[in-house]
């Protein structure tokens, strides 16, 4: 049963934007904080921004903090990453999931879904 389904992602020249979406299974998604992760080639998968389950709290990675914006659909269980100002350090496979609980804490709760590739170039 896939959980989730990340899509949007693409090449793009540095200063670019690029939005984009993660639909999630009801299970998965109702109730529970959402998180947007990315992981580049070599390195460990890193957590980037998450919101809370309302969707009143957001919070950023000080990396992508002023450049990425992270909402959250709850009548169509899904979650947006709206990236503006790209650079070619944010070139990675981007991945949603949840968590536990309402708020953003602990680790994520689901499996991993394929996630989508984000190409920078400079």
């Amino acid at each position: 049963q896939v959980q989730l389904v990340e899509s949007g992602g693409g090449l793009v020249q540095a200063g670019g934007s690029l939005r984009l979406s993660c639909a999630a299974s009801g299970s998965i998604f109702r109730g529970r904080a959402m998180g947007w992760y990315r992981q580049a080639p070599g390195k460990q998968r890193e957590l980037v921004a998450t919101i809370t389950s309302g969707g009143g709290i957001t919070g950023y990675a000080d990396s992508v903090k002023g450049r990425f914006t992270i909402s959250r659909d709850n009548s169509e269980n899904t979650v947006h990453l709206q990236m503006n100002s790209l650079k070619p350090e944010d070139t990675a496979v981007y991945y949603c999931n949840a968590f536990r609980s309402g708020i953003a804490v602990g680790p994520p709760f689901g499996s991993w879904g394929q996630g989508t590739q984000v190409t920078v170039s400079s």
